[in-house]
């Protein structure tokens, strides 16, 4: 580790909360330096807002605007809340307030997840799946040391999975000694209110209504993008390519090569590309071709998105979801994992690397859920399709589950199924 890592160079990092320094090692395996922990802008403009209406805290808004935003005006603080990726869709405050945010990038349609931003209240928050407060030089990067924070995540009120955060951001009143009960009893008021509207839709439409045996796990609509520039592999059987606001359906063959291409970053030469996604014996010409109609392709989306030569490459990052589930399954974030993972990695494809891919992703996730996910974790897990046989699963399911938990019924009651 170098010693201008903030681990070892801070003055007193003996001191440190093993919480902060928990997230400070997370960010140093994520992020280059806390200099480069800069929040990229996943959204804007219109992407933003149709984000937005469709995410299921736009419901609760009104009551986070009520109960937090409105009492919070003209008190240098900002209220943010962000999906559960730790993307910001909505910040409000006073105007002075936002425009310092906005020079940390603390602003709608930002990044402020660890992988992204190194240690904060949001990111780290949902990571531990808990509330949270960062001071000042808790932070990861050295520009967001004069601001503190406090997030506390919202739950889903049928699965219990994490729908986002709220969070306070300002100087030292924003982890001040009321701060973190007045944020959680905003929270509670508006899982409270998704509850009451769940079960109105119900009673309004009890035949359409499916919730699962398993509580209603929250199914997110899969084509909505991880990120502003995303390639999603999981649980399709051709890419969807989202690139400058655009969303574009991939051929089986392209989809294998982006990812490719996307996964590693300083490029790979026709022969390698070959033997990743052809059979064996096949010539070079194909590879060639491929690249030709693609690059074709990607020129009428995105001039910027096409792939250089000698070798394959691409100009800029692309976010692969599967490469972001390996990502948060390194760090111990076994809740943001499974809230991407939409399946596995394109289950009809032969090619040899994404066959590789595909067991890598299926087999870290199940391990990982397995070995140290709580019961709501693990019954998100189960609602996969990979898991319906998984006796080993569901038998840990029943070891996990309290005595007197209804939902141990529908476990036994698959273990059964199973059996016979």
């Amino acid at each position: 580790m170098s010693p201008t890592h903030p681990v070892q160079a801070r003055p007193g990092h003996d001191q440190v909360r093993p919480l902060v320094r928990e997230s400070w090692q997370r960010s140093l395996d994520a992020l280059p330096s806390p200099e480069a922990a800069t929040p990229p802008l996943a959204w804007e403009g219109r992407e933003l807002q149709e984000f937005r209406r469709s995410h299921p805290l736009a419901a609760v808004m009104p009551v986070i605007q009520q109960l937090l935003i409105q009492p919070s005006r003209d008190t240098g603080l900002l209220i943010a809340v962000g999906d559960e990726h730790g993307r910001l869709l909505w910040v409000e405050g006073d105007s002075a307030a936002r425009r310092h945010g906005e020079r940390i990038n603390f602003a709608q349609g930002a990044d402020w997840s660890e992988l992204a931003a190194g240690t904060s209240a949001p990111g780290t928050a949902l990571v531990l799946g808990q509330a949270v407060q960062i001071r000042g030089e808790e932070h990861f990067n050295p520009a967001v040391h004069s601001w503190s924070c406090t997030a506390v995540p919202l739950h889903d009120p049928d699965s219990g999975g994490i729908l986002g955060i709220v969070d306070i951001t300002g100087g030292i009143d924003a982890v001040g000694t009321n701060t973190l009960s007045l944020v959680q009893a905003t929270v509670a008021a508006a899982e409270a209110q998704l509850r009451i509207q769940r079960l109105e839709r119900r009673a309004a439409a009890p035949r359409r209504s499916s919730p699962g045996y398993l509580a209603g796990s929250r199914n997110p609509d899969p084509s909505k993008p991880l990120y502003r520039d995303s390639l999603q592999i999981l649980g399709r059987d051709q890419g969807l390519l989202h690139i400058g606001g655009q969303a574009l359906t991939l051929s089986e063959r392209h989809t294998e090569i982006l990812t490719m291409l996307a996964l590693h970053h300083d490029g790979l030469t026709a022969e390698q590309l070959t033997d990743m996604v052809y059979p064996d014996g096949t010539s070079l010409t194909s590879i060639r071709a491929e690249m030709v109609r693609l690059r074709r392709l990607l020129g009428r989306l995105s001039p910027t998105l096409v792939p250089e030569s000698r070798p394959y490459r691409l100009p800029r990052t692309l976010v692969v979801d599967a490469g972001q589930v390996l990502s948060y399954l390194d760090r111990g974030a076994h809740r943001l994992a499974l809230n991407i993972y939409r399946g596995e990695v394109l289950p009809r494809s032969d090619a040899r690397d994404i066959h590789s891919l595909r067991t890598r992703v299926g087999l870290l996730l199940r391990e990982a859920i397995l070995s140290d996910a709580s019961p709501d974790v693990l019954l998100q897990y189960l609602q996969l399709p990979q898991a319906a046989d998984d006796a080993e699963a569901w038998q840990c399911a029943l070891r996990l589950l309290p005595p007197r938990s209804p939902r141990r019924a529908a476990v036994v009651a698959h273990l059964e199924a199973l059996e016979d």
